[in-house]
């Protein structure tokens, strides 16, 4: 029997899609460009095809899986503050262009200034920023909140002013590997989530639903380590020009596995609450903080 479903369990579940659905809409398109071009012709990375008619659908398809990743609250505080990290990093992503354009593209390129695209994106970026960071910061802090909120706020605060002080500070390097910087540490950021959330899997209270002897969880965070491993490895033995493609494509073929299995899991509770190391699953007679009801 289907337990009845209040707004917040509704948000989150919208969430979830929402970001599975801008994982499908972004590989559509990429397939579409890919098949406009020569088939044996791909881009060295998917940050490439910002350069190719992608460019519009690359840059949106970033921003709002980034908004979505802000907006969902994490089970657990650290994952929560990693979703956080990783949000906030995805628009600079989105915004600052890898600095290598490719060759492989359906029409001839028209690159702009990306530069100037840079200066102003990020810029605007900051400024709306900036007030957004400041209210969370007194919502944050009107509470009198425990340390765990207080490290979740510094640390977004030090990603954000981090972000300003390189982008004032070095143009030049910022524009270069600001990319790159916001890639790798986004990816970490997700890894680290998934592996949480494996950790967290058989710590779930009976709200109805029991969950599965297998941690699909486990399964996806031991790909997302070893999968671009082997493919670096690869790379660095044999030479391979693509192995940056590949190694994208598969993290997020798997974040989207991730956003899979957490939309099934909890299509009822919205969150998987937060169990204490002596409460042993199933012994909660409260329900999950989603699923209580709102006034």
């Amino acid at each position: 029997m289907s337990v009845p479903a209040n707004s917040a369990v509704k948000t989150y579940r919208y969430l979830r899609l929402a970001m599975i659905a801008m994982i499908g809409l972004l590989a559509t398109s990429l397939v579409i460009e890919w098949w406009k071009t020569d088939p044996s012709c791909l881009q060295t990375s998917i940050s490439a095809y910002y350069y190719t008619p992608a460019q519009a659908i690359f840059v949106g398809t970033l921003i709002t899986i980034g908004a979505c990743m802000v907006i969902l609250k994490g089970s657990t505080e650290p994952e929560d503050i990693l979703l956080n990290v990783a949000g906030m990093l995805a628009p600079a992503v989105a915004l600052v262009p890898t600095p290598g354009e490719g060759t492989c593209r359906s029409v001839p390129a028209t690159f702009g200034d990306p530069a100037a695209n840079i200066a102003n994106n990020m810029l605007a970026l900051f400024i709306v920023g900036a007030p957004c960071l400041l209210l969370t910061a007194v919502f944050v802090l009107r509470n009198k909140p425990e340390f765990k909120y207080l490290a979740g706020l510094a640390v977004a605060a030090a990603v954000f002013v981090g972000g300003i002080v390189w982008f004032f500070w070095d143009r030049e390097g910022f524009d270069d590997g600001a990319h790159y910087t916001a890639a790798l540490a986004m990816f970490i950021c997700i890894i680290i989530v998934v592996i949480v959330n494996a950790r967290q899997y058989h710590r779930k209270p009976a709200t109805g639903a029991t969950p599965s002897a297998r941690n699909p969880y486990a399964v996806i965070a031991v790909a997302m380590v070893v999968v671009p491993l082997l493919l670096a490895a690869y790379k660095w033995i044999f030479g391979w020009d693509h192995a940056v493609l590949w190694i994208e494509g598969v993290l997020i073929f798997l974040f989207a596995l991730f956003w899979i299995s957490q939309t099934k899991e909890l299509w009822n509770e919205g969150l998987r609450e937060e169990v204490g190391p002596q409460q042993q699953p199933g012994t909660s007679d409260q329900p999950s903080p989603a699923s209580r009801s709102t006034s």
